[in-house]
């Protein structure tokens, strides 16, 4: 297997300890990030900040390495054609009008059939889909991921499905998940820091929902037996919404019980892919009305596969959610209790609108944070919260933000506990084709960072396409970050052309 060469900017911060370090496969620690550099035998990168001056934590929640006031040295990777790409296509997702014109064209007739539906999917190729998408096949997805490694960044591959509605389409996703893993261990060493999954995608979605009310209603009334049910960590806090069951629902049928059984085995032969690839497995987050049970196989799952110190499967926290922070602590705790090392990936969150509108329709006040600073504060307080848990033991976290406050404020909080910088517990991440600003930033200033990069044909990806145009709306009219630095690098870029 190919051997991924970190660049000379975060070889310079690292101080590399012969006497200690262990480079055998068998002590490796999970996708680490380069096992002739760091090992789970050398305390993490203590030249970076030297403890050894005695000096008090820094307070400043701008570290020195962490920069985007140079937009040259943030977008030296990035060719010019590429960033005119991107800089138009961020601007264009940034007008509502336009992401209105976008969503209706990409939900019309006009791509069912026929010449218009050629034109119009030739259109969102070349621009919409190769912003933010890695390619429609493995062989795309492989030449992006390794254009990332050449540049300092890591990948998160995504077999761009959504949701399924039968065991054919789960059966059919899950060789599309199993491929992925794969494509992953063909590509150089730890290009991939993760592969994504959507448990929407393997387990039929009405099955999620009837999974979700008994697991609710059993909240609501512990004497409920779910014969189902496997050992798990805590899915709800008192603060939980738990008003999407309205009345206590009827156990699952023996049918029921039979697709559960197919969905466990899948979601089984991933784990076990992931395992022996070395990769952990990321679970996708949802809406809160099959959260529930996604969790609940998250947190089975990790009860199974996740020893020693290294998590095999990363669950998701949606931070916009008022009761995050409650549950994350409790899961953590929970898991701590168990010995079981849990990664958990951080995200402000989804779905805002459909989270409102249905607890409207019943009555119910949003589960979502009443502000955005709120939000904010959310995320950035969980942040804190798993910065502290893995600079003390173990567990790993992605910080996955588009956000550069929340990035600075980690970035100082990791520098202030002494974790360090190329450190396998500490990934931050962006989606591909936004926030590369920020990704940059990051990567220049020695952190791992990666990218979610989704693939598969243009057709397959369009839900999620559609799906991220309507997330993101609000992020990036309100964000002018990276359409601000693009712009002046593309001038400056411009004005060296001209003179």
């Amino acid at each position: 297997m190919a051997t991924r060469v970190i660049p000379p900017r975060i070889l310079k911060n690292i101080r590399y300890n012969t006497a200690t370090a262990t480079t055998t496969a068998t002590t490796k620690p999970l996708n680490y990030a380069h096992p002739s550099i760091i090992s789970s035998s050398v305390v993490p990168q203590p030249s970076l900040y030297d403890k050894a001056n005695q000096k008090p934590p820094s307070t400043t929640v701008n570290p020195p390495l962490l920069k985007f006031d140079d937009a040259e040295k943030l977008f030296a990777p990035v060719s010019t054609s590429k960033l005119l790409r991107s800089t138009a296509v961020i601007h264009a997702t940034a007008m509502g009008p336009m992401v209105d014109f976008g969503m209706w064209i990409m939900k019309s007739k006009l791509v069912q059939k026929g010449v218009l539906k050629d034109l119009v999917m030739a259109s969102i190729k070349k621009t919409f889909y190769e912003n933010f998408c890695a390619g429609e096949d493995a062989a795309d997805a492989g030449r992006s991921i390794r254009w990332l490694n050449d540049v300092g960044l890591r990948g998160m591959l995504v077999y761009g499905v959504e949701d399924a509605h039968d065991n054919e389409g789960c059966d059919r996703n899950l060789k599309g998940f199993i491929h992925t893993v794969d494509v992953s261990t063909s590509l150089p060493y730890n290009s991939v820091s993760f592969v994504i999954v959507k448990i929407t995608a393997i387990c039929p979605m009405k099955l999620l929902e009837r999974m979700s009310d008994l697991l609710r209603w059993q909240q609501k009334d512990p004497s409920l037996i779910l014969p189902w049910k496997q050992d798990s960590l805590p899915i709800f806090a008192e603060s939980s919404p738990l008003y999407h069951t309205q009345k206590r629902p009827n156990p699952l049928t023996p049918e029921e019980e039979s697709d559960l059984e197919l969905a466990n085995q899948r979601l089984l032969e991933l784990c076990q892919k992931c395992v022996q690839a070395n990769i952990p497995l990321l679970v996708d987050a949802e809406h809160t009305t099959v959260q529930p049970a996604i969790d609940y196989f998250t947190y089975s799952s990790a009860i199974i596969h996740n020893k020693d110190e290294n998590p095999i499967v990363f669950g998701t926290i949606q931070t916009y959610l008022k009761d995050a922070k409650e549950r994350l602590l409790l899961t953590a705790k929970a898991a701590e209790k168990m010995r079981v090392p849990m990664g958990y990936k951080l995200v402000r969150g989804a779905y805002m609108s459909l989270e409102s509108k249905l607890a409207q329709s019943l009555g119910y006040a949003s589960p979502i944070h009443n502000t955005i600073h709120a939000t904010h504060k959310c995320f950035n307080d969980c942040s804190s919260f798993m910065l502290h848990k893995i600079a003390n033991g173990p567990g790993n976290v992605v910080l996955a933000t588009h956000n550069v406050e929340s990035g600075k404020l980690a970035a100082a909080k990791a520098h202030e506990l002494g974790i360090g910088k190329v450190n396998h517990k500490l990934e931050f991440a962006q989606l591909y084709g936004m926030s590369e600003g920020l990704s940059f930033g990051l990567s220049n200033a020695g952190f791992q960072v990666s990218k979610y990069m989704p693939f598969g044909p243009v057709d397959m990806v369009i839900p999620y396409l559609l799906r991220r145009a309507e997330e993101n709306r609000g992020l990036l009219a309100a964000s002018g970050f990276d359409r601000q630095l693009m712009r002046k690098e593309l001038g400056r870029r411009l004005k060296a052309a001209v003179f």
